[in-house]
């Protein structure tokens, strides 16, 4: 962990939302890192000078009206009365089956006169029909109609919880108003985010333990070569370097015994810049830097003399 991303957790640690796996980290890097304290008192300071000065907040104008709704809503009552329907159907349930028993007696008794008064008898049968039909009426009420949520779901809480609470959200506002707080100005902040890769990869190879350097001078500047093989990093930073041509661009490579290997191109910021290399550095390679047609040599093999070379053996 650099010093950047300790900065983050402190921020998050300061105003008390970490969580628990951040929380650790933040305690193990502090530990380890004794001299980063200062850090952690200065934003430990600063957000509880914020909690002073922040004005209070009046709660959203709908809340009483929700909290007045949910404690009005009774969800006993419509359970304790959802069974009346169906202690009425059961009445009338029975009194049907009576009619059906009846008219089946009837039927049967019709059944002994003769042939011809049969099918005046047997239209009666047609109230069974009738009590089909009122089955599903009946079955109704025990399936009612489903209630709104007296409260969020849970799972709606969790949603917004994420939401608002996410790591990477919190570290960016905690961060930017705790570097306001301590000072910073707008043009700070705008330059933190518009920090290069090359230049935070520099600062990793400078905080590691087996970070190397080199350095050589050359017509009108100097180059500084660093690396660290425990991160696999190598950044080149000059000074004084030639003004190029729109179609021209400085191109890094690995010289190993007699083979240059392309480690990718660059621009300078005027005459000044800091590039990190593509590849795999090895022990005793020499840091090269030409001048190549725009998108670097064609053939993969620098065309021009090297504007200085840096030895890191």
């Amino acid at each position: 962990m650099n010093v950047h991303e300790f900065a983050e957790l402190s921020a998050g640690h300061a105003l008390g939302a970490l969580s628990p796996s951040d929380e650790q980290a933040y305690l193990a890097a502090l530990a380890e890192h004794p001299e980063w304290a200062g850090i952690a008192d200065a934003d430990t300071e600063t957000a509880a000078a914020l909690a002073e000065g922040a004005p209070p907040v009046s709660p959203p104008l709908g809340m009483r009206a929700a909290l007045l709704r949910a404690i009005a809503a009774d969800p006993g009552g419509d359970a304790e009365e959802s069974p009346a329907p169906a202690e009425a159907f059961d009445d009338d349930e029975v009194d049907a089956t009576a009619s059906v028993d009846v008219e089946t007696d009837a039927t049967v008794a019709v059944g002994i006169a003769p042939e011809a008064s049969v099918p005046v008898e047997a239209e009666p049968v047609e109230p069974e029909a009738v009590e089909v039909e009122l089955e599903p009426e009946a079955s109704a009420p025990v399936a009612p109609e489903p209630r709104e949520p007296v409260s969020p779901p849970t799972e709606v809480v969790q949603a917004i919880e994420r939401r608002n609470w996410s790591r990477g959200l919190f570290a960016l506002a905690a961060s930017m108003v705790l570097l306001v707080g301590i000072g910073w100005g707008t043009g700070a902040i705008a330059n933190l985010w518009r920090t290069p890769p090359a230049v935070t990869a520099l600062e990793q190879i400078e905080a590691a333990p087996d970070a190397g350097v080199a350095q050589t001078r050359f017509e009108g500047g100097t180059a500084t070569v660093h690396w660290s093989e425990s991160l696999g990093k190598v950044v080149l930073v000059a000074d004084g370097l030639p003004t190029l041509p729109a179609d021209r661009t400085f191109e890094l490579w690995y010289v190993r015994g007699e083979s240059p290997i392309s480690a990718g191109t660059f621009t300078a910021d005027g005459s000044a810049a800091t590039a990190q290399l593509t590849g795999t550095m090895q022990a005793g390679d020499t840091i090269a830097v030409t001048v190549e047609p725009a998108g670097g040599a064609p053939d993969g093999k620098p065309s021009t003399t090297p504007l200085f070379a840096v030895s890191t053996a």
